[in-house]
């Protein structure tokens, strides 16, 4: 199973079984790392550029993976743990610790600088014991039980922001009676 530069478990063996399309991937098929960041590897935007930009992973006719891409990123952006499929309630104007974690499923390796960035979200609770190696993130989960009271607790709260409070009962105010 991979692990992370202390030692503790990702909850895959394989980082690119659960990674999406490249975040730098145009909707036409083409490298929008090589035209944003064209200063950053010069070489590599180089090559696309004399390639038209066209991503060589998408090209049918080319057996490269995303794996062989040096710039490759699979940020996921669902809200809801991918273990245990608990999704996200955050409240406005609260500081509150987030239901969800991002997890990182690759690492940099003997001093290398990270070049692939594949993620994915975890609850706080699905995320401890995956690096507690309790845990595979391909695990049949349902939600821990203090994920769902923490979780009914915001939704409460929520509901009770939205009720009608008129403003003589918010500020306590009498009406003297009349109405």
């Amino acid at each position: 199973m991979e692990k992370t530069p202390r030692g503790t478990s990702v909850g895959v063996d394989d980082p690119y079984e659960f990674a999406g399309l490249c975040d730098h991937l145009t909707g036409e098929g083409r490298c929008r790392y090589a035209l944003d960041h064209y200063g950053h590897d010069p070489e590599f935007a180089r090559e696309r550029a004399d390639d038209d930009y066209v991503c060589p992973v998408v090209d049918p006719e080319t057996d490269e993976t995303w794996a062989d891409c040096p710039h490759f990123r699979s940020r996921n952006h669902d809200r809801e743990c991918v273990r245990c499929g608990l999704a996200e309630k955050r409240m406005a104007h609260d500081d509150e610790r987030p239901l969800l974690e991002e997890h990182h499923l690759s690492y940099a390796r003997d001093g290398a600088e990270l070049t692939h960035e594949i993620t994915v979200y975890l609850c706080r609770w699905c995320h401890a014991k995956v690096h507690r190696s309790w845990a595979r993130i391909t695990d049949d989960a349902a939600p821990d039980p203090e994920a769902t009271a923490t979780l009914e607790g915001r939704r409460s709260r929520e509901h009770e922001e939205l009720g009608f409070e008129s403003a003589a009962e918010r500020y306590g105010e009498d009406d003297g009676g009349r109405r």
